[in-house]
């Protein structure tokens, strides 16, 4: 399993690099002051940090209960990155609707278009983490 110090790098690397990347589009796509999005992308990306130490964490100590390791197959990745999403999803689109001044519907699309992003984002940026620097027990990832 991953150190504390190897999950803050991995979850701050992941943090950092999404919001270079989603806070332009964001704007661009639906047509809000980058301001307005840059500030609703710090306060996402603060709480996704958060939620990726504590989920990336209870994720791999429920793979280690069910199958003695943490090494990932391609299904779980998917699993991961669908889980961490949803969750997420959840946790985050009462904060889009205030901030944006839109109805709970209208931050349920926005936030399905960029959980989509950021599903795809997690599974790329975990699976080349997870090669740069592989975890202590994994052996090799398929």
């Amino acid at each position: 399993m991953r150190s504390t110090k190897d999950r803050i790098r991995q979850a701050l690397s992941f943090e950092i690099i999404g919001l270079i990347i989603v806070t332009p589009l964001f704007a661009w796509l639906f047509s809000h002051p980058m301001e307005q999005t840059g500030v609703l992308a710090l306060m996402g990306a603060t709480g996704a940090t958060l939620w990726n130490y504590l989920f990336n964490l209870g994720f791999d100590h429920a793979l280690r209960a069910w199958r003695g390791h943490t090494t990932k197959t391609l299904p779980l990745r998917i699993l991961h990155a669908v889980l961490f999403e949803i969750t997420l999803m959840i946790l985050l689109l009462p904060i889009f609707a205030w901030w944006m001044g839109i109805s709970l519907f209208q931050a349920f699309l926005i936030d399905i278009a960029f959980a989509g992003f950021y599903m795809a984002y997690a599974f790329i940026f975990t699976w080349g983490y997870d090669l740069l620097f592989p975890p202590e027990t994994a052996t090799t990832s398929t």
